[in-house]
């Protein structure tokens, strides 16, 4: 990715989903940030929040003075999530989230369970916990926490399986509804029976929502598009702060945190005590992140978005066989898996150097970044490809993406594709990657 030059453009500007270059040349972002800006760059609303903030010099954060503005958006998330999901915490990233999690849901059993099951494609962050919980290969195998075990996204007989190697054991089972990194979801069928079986066996379910919450896919969070489907333990970060506060939260329910730290003695053993927990600007920042989803009703725009790119794509699929393998996605959030059959895969093989040829994935990465770097060279449409899974090519617009450059995205797309692979490989390669051998 470095190889695009993307490291040498400065930007000069960026608003809603639009970035000017230091050159003036305008680039249509349908990055989304990889998650951050449902509110598009400088959300006027974020911007004046923040100004407000600082304008009236508010507190900051301290220990022992009440934060009105973290009591405030822990009750507003209680209000807007299902059933008796109330009790949050308010860290500073999505890692954080998660490991927060997964410690609270140890701690509900009293450190007796000593395994935490993930999903084999699952990822939820790069630290040492975050990190062994995350499926996506690795190249270096960092320490982490003890007792991990896998099962295949998205298959129930899998997950019990995996309960009954550890039958009386598990304390927590971590899943994303909606897997960011790979592009692909949970079915109903599939969340509703690991919440029976969390249910039965006492596991903490835990759904990790760090990409997908705040209605990138259509629902405020994906999963509630499932009336009475309710996690234990839910997560949240990226667009949660506005694209400009780095913030995450880690929700609750009510029995569960109760059973795990509502006493003096426990109180602070979760992430309430860490320097910068609740941080004014950034909860204030939150605040109004929320208020601007719901009032503008994001998951609805999500939508929106979703018929356009859906129609649009599978079209493309259907014009471009040869290159588009299949398309998967909802609402805001898409990938196409390009493919290009055994010649170009065959071109990519003579072109590779030996150290990259031995990832396996390696071409159909390298025949994506093709195209991701001919979208933006030729018609200024900035997009990204997973490291995870199949390594799809990205449409993840912000919320506030006007419909009309959806539409021009999809042209521009469908004009990319006709130049066709070999050729899009070939140039990219001449002009981009041979540099780097």
């Amino acid at each position: 990715m470095t190889s695009f030059g993307f490291g040498r453009e400065l930007v000069a500007r960026a608003e809603g989903a639009h970035l000017t270059l230091r050159d003036g040349r305008r680039i249509l972002d349908l990055t989304g940030g990889v998650g951050v800006l449902g509110h598009g760059h400088n959300h006027p609303r974020i911007l004046a929040a923040r100004e407000r903030f600082a304008r009236q010099r508010r507190m900051e954060v301290h220990k022992t003075y009440f934060s009105p503005y973290l009591a405030a958006l822990s009750h507003n998330l209680a209000a807007v999530l299902p059933g008796d999901l109330n009790m949050s915490f308010l860290p500073n990233s999505g890692a954080e989230a998660v490991e927060g999690a997964v410690k609270l849901a140890y701690k509900y059993h009293g450190g007796k369970r000593r395994t935490v099951l993930r999903a084999d494609i699952a990822f939820h962050g790069k630290l040492l916990g975050s990190g062994g919980l995350t499926g996506a290969p690795r190249s270096f195998a960092f320490p982490t926490i003890p007792g991990i075990d896998t099962f295949r996204y998205g298959d129930l007989a899998s997950v019990r399986e995996a309960v009954l190697r550890h039958r009386g054991d598990v304390y927590a089972l971590l899943i994303e509804p909606f897997s960011a990194s790979t592009i692909q979801a949970c079915s109903e069928e599939f969340l509703r029976g690991v919440r029976d079986l969390c249910d039965a066996e006492d596991i903490v379910l835990i759904f990790d929502e760090i990409y997908t919450g705040w209605g990138k896919t259509g629902s405020l969070f994906h999963f509630m598009r499932y009336p009475g489907l309710l996690p234990d333990v839910l997560t949240t970060s990226k667009s949660f702060g506005g694209g400009k506060s780095s913030i995450s939260a880690f929700v609750a329910r009510e029995p569960v945190f109760r059973r795990a730290y509502d006493n003096l003695t426990d109180a602070l053993l979760q992430s309430t005590s860490t320097t910068y927990y609740g941080f004014g600007e950034e909860t204030a920042t939150a605040l109004e992140a929320v208020n601007i989803v719901l009032d503008d009703d994001y998951p609805a725009r999500a939508r929106e978005i979703g018929r356009v790119l859906g129609d649009g794509l599978a079209r493309l699929a259907e014009r471009h066989p040869d290159a588009v393998a299949r398309v998967d996605g909802c609402g805001a959030l898409w990938g196409v898996f390009l493919d290009g059959g055994p010649k170009v895969l065959d071109l990519v093989g003579k072109l590779a150097p030996v150290g990259l040829a031995r990832d396996p994935r390696f071409r159909f990465k390298l025949i994506t970044c093709a195209v991701v770097d001919a979208l933006y060279r030729d018609h200024g449409v900035y997009t990204y490809y997973t490291l995870n899974g199949e390594n799809p090519l990205v449409l993840a617009p912000p919320l506030v993406t006007d419909l009309t450059d959806v539409e021009y995205a999809v042209t521009c797309l469908d004009k990319t594709l006709e130049v066709g692979l070999t050729r899009l490989v070939a140039r990219f390669v001449k002009e981009k990657v041979s540099s780097l051998w």
